[in-house]
């Protein structure tokens, strides 16, 4: 089985790549939605917060994690790869395929707080960005946005247009998505920008690495029964079913449980 986890229900859109490549494979999603956000919390609660994460899904039968959380990834997928183990799929900013793929030598990076003073994040913008300008905003308020399922209302575009125009005006051809709930915007940000600006996504990077890696170790599922999800929250599940359901659909077998 695959666990997949994030602050709350962002790392859906890691599953949802997943899924597609991996159509056989059972997958537990847990959703931290009691503890989020996690961009400004500190890096030793995150890492507290994700190895109690890693030991309810190892008890769930997972034998490959994937931290589908930029700020998780930052923080403390070092740690947990010293302290269990079993295979961990990371994510972090697409930077270097933004900056390669920029025409105006700008681009845009829209993530959390703690991502954009992680050091993983400015060591990979230096190596991969030299040649570009990088302009980085912390979305504040975008998370809590998506975790209560307020997607495509007023208020969201309100608060992209915040974030976005300043980019825009600036230049900005390539944004990267540097947070996992941020690819359920990806409709309100292109009304925004039009074809100005390319939104970059690494969640389908991230589902490739998880095939490559559960490959080598031999992890794969060799049944052909139908593969079962579970999604599993901290807190409600309101907003997790519902956009579980639209991403599992008749695909599979799922619950949605609450821990609160």
């Amino acid at each position: 089985m695959i666990g997949v986890f994030d602050s709350g229900v962002g790392g859906l859109s890691v599953f949802g790549e997943i899924i597609k490549l991996l159509p056989n494979e059972s997958i537990t999603y847990y959703a931290d939605s009691a503890n989020c956000p996690y961009g400004t919390k500190s890096k030793e609660e995150i890492i507290l917060l994700c190895s109690d994460i890693t030991h309810r899904l190892i008890e769930a039968g997972c034998t490959i994690i994937t931290v589908a959380c930029n700020t998780a990834t930052s923080a403390a997928i070092a740690h947990l790869r010293s302290n269990f183990d079993l295979p961990f799929v990371g994510i972090e900013p697409a930077v270097k395929p933004a900056a390669l793929k920029s025409r105006t030598g700008t681009v845009g990076v829209l993530a959390t707080e703690g991502t954009l003073k992680s050091d993983s994040f400015n060591k990979t913008r230096e190596l991969f960005a030299g040649n570009v300008r990088v302009i980085s905003t912390v979305g504040a308020g975008l998370v809590e946005l998506v975790e209560r399922g307020e997607t495509g209302t007023p208020a969201a575009e309100k608060l992209l247009r915040k974030y976005l125009e300043p980019m825009m005006s600036e230049g900005v051809d390539n944004l990267v998505l540097g947070c996992t709930h941020y690819p359920f915007l990806s409709d309100e940000i292109r009304k925004i920008t039009g074809e100005a600006i390319q939104q970059i996504n690494p969640a389908p990077a991230v589902a490739q690495q998880v095939q490559r890696l559960a490959e080598r170790h031999g992890l794969l599922s060799s049944s052909d029964d139908k593969p079962e999800y579970q999604f599993i929250s901290s807190d409600g599940t309101c907003v997790l079913a519902r956009m579980a359901a639209s991403i599992v659909g008749e695909k599979a077998k799922y619950t949605v449980r609450s821990l609160r």
